[in-house]
């Protein structure tokens, strides 16, 4: 119990330490002009700490004239004179970068203050100037501090208020109470609305992920179901022709390939300097006839219609039109090799996408695990759209999907 209460005032005095500063916005903090930045080592312009060094600077004269003024009938030695005034503007000077040695400092000098005051019979012609340190230096504790540290640093100063001002201690009692609520306030609001930042950036990046995570899949297991399938069907088809051979072999390095460099454009996701524009790959419908062209020479029979003007559609409806496509010649290939493959798209106020596989003619291999048709349902789920999938009677599978075209980019 004991060390509960006197652990805040250890933090205080000795081992606390306060948070980072939060960024400054661009008015608080403008670049520094070209001529400037050779001659200064920074880039940028604090505007709070300039403030802060200029009321320093004003507090350090006032103080030091103050004190030069009330001394001449009997002169005091110039080191306690700088030293008081010191202990006056210094705190205000560290405490956007430092609030809690700030407030250590001014704790520190605080005897010198007194000491001043004593010899000059009570004078308290300075006072104002150690309001002004006093509550500046209280706030950025409370805006930068843990709550504990910021009760004990009240405590403490409320004690050495009392110490200064004796029995007129209640209205600066008050003013400090005051500042601290407010500036614990403002840490509290920044707090949330940092969680809240950070809870709409880990959205942000999981969002991503799973986007970078479905063009993975969809680039993969197509490229290799084709790669897969030519590499067992050529030595087959070849019989032992090297030319035959020599062609087949051309052609799987030609999708390896073409797999790389897919892969590497998803894998490398450009952005400009911002972060809005993002490059990477974006089939379309223009690649279907090369799409369908493989699928063939991994032994499908694929048929495609086509209903409407399919060009000029959206591009984010293009591009997950071409990868639900991609992905159900991927499923056929692998779970109905040799099957006929029918791929209708169909433009109204939709596009209608509908791509239906029948038995296959060899065993396939096993089901996965669905990620493929998880993927594909996400794609039409991010458009509005909708997509069903299943299989149907006397054999076969079949995939619907509806894209709307309204309000896609």
């Amino acid at each position: 119990m004991i060390s509960a209460v006197v652990q805040p005032f250890r933090l205080a005095l000795f081992r606390g330490e306060a948070d980072p500063a939060s960024p400054r916005s661009r008015r608080l903090r403008p670049a520094m002009p070209r001529p400037l930045r050779g001659l200064l080592p920074f880039d940028h312009l604090d505007l709070v700490q300039v403030a802060d060094l200029l009321l320093a600077w004003a507090l350090f004269g006032t103080v030091l004239s103050d004190l030069t003024n009330l001394t001449e009938a009997a002169p005091q030695p110039m080191w306690l004179l700088w030293l008081t005034a010191t202990g006056f503007s210094l705190p205000v000077a560290l405490r956007d970068r430092w609030p809690l040695a700030a407030w250590r400092l001014a704790l520190a000098l605080l005897p010198s203050a007194l000491w001043m005051s004593h010899l000059l019979d009570g004078a308290r012609s300075f006072l104002m100037q150690g309001a002004i340190m006093c509550l500046l230096v209280l706030y950025s504790v409370a805006v930068r501090c843990d709550r504990r540290i910021t009760s004990a640093v009240w405590a403490i100063s409320l004690v050495a208020a009392w110490f200064v001002l004796g029995e007129s201690v209640v209205p600066a009692g008050i003013a400090l109470s005051v500042v601290v609520l407010f500036g614990y306030n403002v840490r509290v609001r920044r707090s949330a609305t940092l969680s809240r930042d950070t809870a709409v950036e880990e959205r942000s990046v999981l969002a991503e992920r799973a986007r970078i995570a479905r063009e993975l899949h969809d680039v993969v297991a197509h490229h290799l179901s084709v790669i897969a399938i030519q590499a067992e069907a050529v030595p087959l088809e070849a019989g032992g022709d090297p030319a035959r051979l020599d062609a087949g072999l051309a052609q799987i390095r030609g999708l390896s390939l073409e797999a790389i460099k897919e892969l590497r454009q998803v894998l490398g996701v450009l952005r400009d300097e911002d972060g809005r524009t993002d490059t990477a790959p974006a089939p379309g419908l223009d690649r279907m006839d090369e799409l369908v062209a493989n699928a063939r020479t991994a032994g499908l029979a694929v048929l495609v219609k086509r209903s409407g003007e399919l060009d000029g559609l959206p591009k984010a409806v293009e591009v997950s039109a071409y990868r639900i496509v991609q992905e159900s010649l991927s499923n056929a290939m692998r779970h109905a090799p040799g099957s006929t493959v029918a791929v209708e798209l169909v433009r109204d106020d939709h596009l209608r996408i509908r791509v239906t596989n029948g038995p296959a003619s060899r065993p396939g291999g096993p089901r996965g695990a669905g990620h493929g048709l998880l993927g594909m349902r996400e794609r039409a789920s991010l458009l509005g759209g909708s997509l069903e999938t299943g299989p149907m009677e006397g054999g076969g599978f079949e995939v619907k999907a509806v894209l709307p075209l309204e309000g896609a980019s």
